[in-house]
């Protein structure tokens, strides 16, 4: 018999510790859709639209209980601007004014804001430009408690509320979620219409558009029946709330 039929054959070198460390590593490293950063909290398309019951809110407060002027809504003040500078009754051009110059120096504030933060995490910075608006919406509600019937009251408020909506208003410009600007609905409602299939379009992003214009009604709604029940430092507050908890939870994905 051969020397090389004497020798035991040597069994094959056993994959199973390889294959057990590459299961169990793989098992141990978190996949990258399971951590996402930006997809933890609530969607833009629900926190924007949450935005637009608050733009509402403030401009029921702004118009029923400042003066007729409106500080969320730009476009509906210029037009109260060209009606105060004809005379007509319960208009006043330094109201007006008050709220054009706050909302844009807000704007700009915005605009700074999110240039510094929006290279980097669209939740982060979307989460901080929002904590700063509940901060000033916040001193607005306590000037409405502390001295709701003083003369700088009125001003004060005006002042605070549309700087805050000129910072919110760049940051949603910013994001640029279709549809959801939170304050202006003629290019919303036009898109609803001209989009429609009544008008032989595809009727693409309707319920947005629809769910946008319902939201902006119910602000309105409900900050008129705060303010006449129950004056201007509740609604003002529950602004506050709304924005702060948005602040906590919004994410960066529509």
């Amino acid at each position: 018999m051969s020397p090389e039929a004497t020798e035991p054959a040597q069994p094959p070198p056993s994959s199973t510790p390889s294959s057990s460390s590459s299961s169990s590593s793989s098992s141990s490293t978190p996949s990258s859709s399971s951590y996402d950063p930006e997809s933890r909290g609530l969607r833009l398309v629900a926190v924007l639209l949450v935005l637009t019951v608050v733009s509402g809110l403030i401009d029921a407060v702004s118009y029923l209980g400042l003066g007729h002027v409106f500080t969320a809504n730009m476009t509906g003040n210029v037009v109260v601007l060209g009606f105060a500078a004809a005379g007509a009754p319960g208009f006043s051009v330094p109201h007006t004014l008050t709220s054009l110059a706050s909302f844009v120096v807000g704007a700009v504030a915005g605009g700074r804001l999110t240039g510094r933060l929006g290279g980097g995490s669209r939740r982060r910075w979307a989460r901080i430009t929002l904590a700063v608006e509940a901060v000033f919406l916040g001193a607005s509600s306590a000037v409405a408690f502390a001295a709701p019937d003083a003369t700088a009251t009125v001003y004060a408020l005006i002042a605070v509320t549309a700087f805050a909506m000129g910072l919110r208003n760049a940051t949603v410009r910013r994001l640029g979620v279709p549809d959801l600007t939170t304050t202006v609905l003629t290019m919303t409602l036009t898109g609803l219409a001209a989009d429609s299939r009544a008008a032989g379009g595809t009727g693409g992003h309707s319920p947005r558009r629809s769910a946008s214009v319902v939201a902006m009604a119910l602000g309105a709604a409900l900050g008129a029946w705060l303010v006449v029940r129950h004056g201007l430092g509740i609604p003002l507050l529950v602004a506050t709330v709304a924005v702060a908890a948005l602040a906590v939870c919004a994410s960066g994905r529509e």
